[in-house]
């Protein structure tokens, strides 16, 4: 059996773009799991780990480990303290986007297909294959048959 220590955890990628900087963990691959994903995002204050976005068909949480992260909901935002925990159902209502400061961890389901939507950009993510698209380029479900 693997085992990870939260506090002190093996850093494996990270994020270098302006306002989302952040140091990530993949807990649940350094576990050997296999049906349930964990990420590990160590924050500094204002950094967010991703766009504001939805899932179609996996549900997340997140647990703050350490600090005060805030949390971006489909109706407003919540600021969290270390010990709370979230959970992001699937759909319109399960739209977040997590603000640091702080250390969170991100379970969830890890099965494919998924669809993301970022509701900011008008963007979807389809994977597999991995692909974005905008939902403005979106066609007739007959169109070049």
């Amino acid at each position: 059996m693997r085992r990870v220590n939260l506090r002190e955890p093996s850093f494996d990628h990270a994020g270098d773009r302006d306002g989302y900087r952040w140091r990530g963990a993949k807990i649940g691959r350094q576990l050997g799991s296999v049906r349930i994903g964990a990420s590990l995002y160590e924050l500094a204050a204002g950094e967010r780990a991703y766009p504001f976005h939805l899932h179609h068909g996996m549900e997340e949480w997140l647990l703050v480990v350490e600090g005060t992260p805030t949390v971006r909901l489909a109706d407003g935002e919540l600021e969290l303290r270390a010990g709370d925990v979230v959970c992001f159902p699937t759909g319109p209502e399960g739209a977040h986007q997590v603000r640091g400061p702080g250390r969170v961890l991100i379970l969830s389901a890890n099965h494919a297909p998924e669809t993301i939507e970022y509701p900011d950009s008008g963007k979807l993510g389809a994977s597999p294959p991995g692909r974005i698209f905008r939902a403005a380029d979106a066609v007739d479900y007959w169109e070049g048959e």
